[in-house]
């Protein structure tokens, strides 16, 4: 397990690169001068030699591209532009809130997405199998912002269940959080439902009828321990992949999310920096998400060898 590991991480590390190259590229894809970009037109020329020697943007591409390695290896994204502070405290600053919204989401989306994708493959061709598939398509052509503007009309306008905005940590109140996560988490689990749902459908019909469950029910086991006993867990590698192509989706939902709810997330900083064209906040937000993404990844890869000893070996 241990070797296993070991590979998968060293197979991260040319992508890390990448990653981290097309962080660095992004203050050159701005056309004209990535200083004058960010002030205005009446900035002097001082201002602007001022902001230039800041980003580092004066000198030679290559001597820009050895520092921007060196002060990753070193654990420095730079300093903020407009907050001036460190890139990386403001992204620590945030991070607990996109987790906390992009787990939860997580979380119902794989308890109620596998639930249905079960539940439409013992009833295939029944009212209640097409009802689900038809559910999980509307949930994957429904877009994030436009379901929670709908959500916010609703639950929050309308009935006044929920605020409309905001965050509220766990640590302060643990309801408040709840109340405040509710909405937005929703709106993440409820467009990629659809997409476990169906691949649980898919794979336990290809389980169903192999001979293995033939053999555990005639031996008079009851069908639902059959069927999460032997059925699920020889239909969870094709439903872990989903899993973690949806983990890492999240993030990038998570972004519009945030700014839909006024959730004080990385995602919203980021939007914000785009905005502001806070060139160090964007290099170093992307690489940020970009070294998360990897992570789930390389979590999903371990679960494949919990899951199917065959991969370890």
């Amino acid at each position: 397990m241990l070797k296993y590991l070991l590979r998968r991480m060293a197979a991260t590390i040319p992508v890390l690169l990448l990653v981290s190259l097309m962080s660095f590229a992004v203050i050159w894809l701005v056309p004209g001068d990535p200083a004058a970009a960010f002030l205005d037109s009446s900035a002097s020329p001082e201002q602007v030699a001022r902001l230039r020697h800041e980003l580092g943007v004066d000198q030679p591409l290559p001597v820009q591209m050895v520092e921007w390695y060196g002060r990753i290896l070193s654990g420095n994204l730079g300093e903020s532009i407009l907050l001036r502070r460190s890139v990386g405290a403001a992204l620590l600053e945030r991070l607990p809130v996109t987790l906390s919204l992009a787990g939860l989401a997580l979380i119902l989306a794989v308890v109620f997405g596998i639930a249905a994708g079960i539940l439409a493959a013992i009833r295939r061709g029944t009212l209640a199998d097409q009802s689900i598939m038809t559910l999980a398509l509307l949930g994957l052509s429904v877009p994030d912002f436009w379901l929670g503007l709908v959500l916010i009309v609703v639950f929050a306008v309308g009935l006044g269940w929920l605020p409309s905005g905001g965050f509220v940590p766990i640590t302060q109140s643990v309801t408040g959080w709840l109340a405040t996560m509710a909405m937005p988490a929703l709106t993440l689990a409820l467009v990629q439902m659809g997409f476990i749902a169906r691949m649980t459908r898919s794979a336990m019909l290809d389980v169903l009828h192999q001979d293995f469950m033939r053999t555990a029910d005639a031996k008079g086991l009851s069908y639902r321990f059959v069927i999460m006993r032997h059925g699920l867990p020889n239909a969870m590698m094709p439903i872990l992949t989903v899993i973690g192509i949806i983990a890492g989706s999240l993030l990038g939902g998570a972004v519009v999310v945030e700014q839909v709810f006024s959730l004080p997330g990385v995602g919203r900083l980021i939007i914000g920096a785009i905005m502001s064209r806070d060139f160090p906040v964007i290099q170093g937000g992307l690489l940020f998400l970009g070294l998360i993404y990897l992570v789930i990844n390389l979590a999903v890869d371990l679960l494949y060898a919990a899951v199917d000893p065959r991969i370890r070996l």
